[in-house]
């Protein structure tokens, strides 16, 4: 027996216990991994860990009483002690009137799911001595590219397999599997006052003959890093600020997390009522989409069993959908997006997939080039954002930028502005589209931020 056809039969054994024992609705969700970790430091091994993994979670209804319940226990027993505990914890919580499973019309069939390509069969025989060796490998070139550079915060490599199958009483049963591996080197390098500046550089694909190599991460980790010697603050002042494409994608998270059917039901996101007003610049249009290969997000079905869809989030800066599963758009009166996620547990909410800012046309370069004065970010510290207000506020570190160039490195000093400003502001948009994560945006800048330095 194969392993998806083997957590089906797990699956489908439980939900039918769980009707049997009188629950009117019943959902199960198996999931597999295997998960290897190496981290060297110097050149010197300081972590090999490799550990596999399986769990069981369950919700279950009792008329409009709901219930989640989790197990890492697949025996019998462990099964049988599940739906015990679920359908007593059931019976003690109170009706919810929107409680329900989706309309069984909506779920989607097996022939309908499609092959996204997120699992590379490779990935699972990549033993520790060849995560170690990436790790030596990347590391030493780093330290290699310059005298400046005499340390490390080390190397480190993960590689990640597993699969997970959804079995609902409405009638879904679905299967799915993914890989993914990344490699990060972190170097440091001694600035003339004796500062230690850390930079990294990191590389991750769901593939691993896509992976970059590692010299060529460890090269670019030690450009990264040199280019921070000299950092000082800035005058506190408003000037332009362009996101490099890792804070740009931390800055679209924000949003991605204030779209959610659960956050807009809850009032707990600054867009509740905001459907079909600008939200950004024109420039901006922002897509959900889990059917695009190979990317991290994907997924041919939702949490629920509902057929994988393409959101048209924002479209030229007017949002046109919130994020939802079955539970939040009967409480919005709305339909769902199938946007539903299901966690281990077996508790289902709404997120996203493969959240991604649409890139423009002009190069990075060129984007530089027609900026005359700006901040030009690389890294945010800390957490200063209220979901309820938008009001954004972190720790910033980059270059300044003069006629098109950068001139000085930059750390320390704080950039604010509400996050419906800041996006309204974009003025520019670049067209180095990252896929290394799930949420994803290129390059791009805004008119103007306050900075607080010195």
């Amino acid at each position: 027996m194969d392993q998806q056809t083997e957590l089906l039969s797990i699956a489908d054994d439980v939900v039918a216990a769980a009707q049997k024992a009188g629950a009117t609705v019943a959902e199960a969700v198996v999931r597999e991994g295997q998960h290897l970790s190496t981290k060297v430091r110097l050149g010197e091994p300081e972590l090999v860990e490799e550990a596999g993994s399986r769990s069981l979670g369950l919700r279950v209804m009792v008329g409009q009483r709901v219930a989640v319940t989790y197990t890492s226990d697949l025996s019998p027993r462990g099964r049988a002690m599940l739906v015990s505990d679920a359908l007593e914890l059931a019976k003690l919580s109170q009706p919810d009137e929107f409680a329900g499973p989706p309309d069984p019309s909506l779920l989607s069939t097996a022939d309908q799911h499609v092959d996204l390509d997120t699992f590379d069969p490779a990935m699972s025989a990549l033993d520790a001595a060849e995560g170690l060796r990436r790790c030596v490998a990347g590391e030493k070139a780093a330290l290699d590219a310059d005298e400046r550079i005499k340390n490390s915060d080390g190397a480190s490599f993960s590689r990640a397999a597993g699969g997970t199958v959804l079995v609902t009483s409405g009638g879904f049963r679905g299967a799915t599997r993914g890989t993914y591996a990344s490699l990060v080197i972190s170097p440091l390098a001694d600035d003339e006052d004796g500062t230690k500046r850390r930079g990294h550089h990191w590389s991750a694909k769901r593939h691993l003959g896509e992976l970059d190599d590692p010299i060529t991460v460890g090269k670019e980790a030690a450009r990264r890093t040199l280019r921070k010697l000299g950092a000082a603050k800035i005058a506190t002042c408003e000037m332009p600020v362009i996101f490099d494409p890792d804070t740009a994608r931390s800055i679209l998270g924000l949003l991605g997390g204030c779209i959610g059917g659960g956050a807009i039901w809850r009032k707990s996101s600054y867009l509740v009522d905001r459907l079909e007003t600008p939200v950004a610049s024109e420039l901006c249009t922002i897509i959900d989409d889990p059917l695009i290969p190979k990317a991290p997000g994907s997924r041919a079905f939702d949490g629920e069993g509902l057929l994988s869809r393409r959101n048209m989030v924002v479209e030229k800066g007017v949002l046109k959908t919130y994020l939802m599963g079955s539970y939040a758009a009967r409480k919005l009166n709305m339909e769902s997006t199938a946007s539903a996620s299901r966690g281990s547990s077996g508790g289902v909410g709404a997120g996203t997939s493969n959240f991604v800012l649409q890139p423009g046309t002009q190069t990075p370069e060129d984007l530089l080039k027609s900026t005359p004065r700006a901040l030009y970010v690389t890294e945010m510290m800390g957490f200063g954002f209220n979901g309820v207000t938008g009001d954004f506020s972190r720790g910033a570190a980059g270059f300044l930028v003069e006629n098109g160039e950068f001139t000085q490195p930059v750390n320390e000093v704080t950039i604010s502005l509400n996050l419906n400003e800041l996006l309204l502001r974009i003025d520019a948009v670049a067209n180095d589209l990252d896929m290394r994560t799930a949420t994803a945006a290129p390059t791009f800048r805004v008119s103007g931020m306050t900075i607080a330095g010195k």
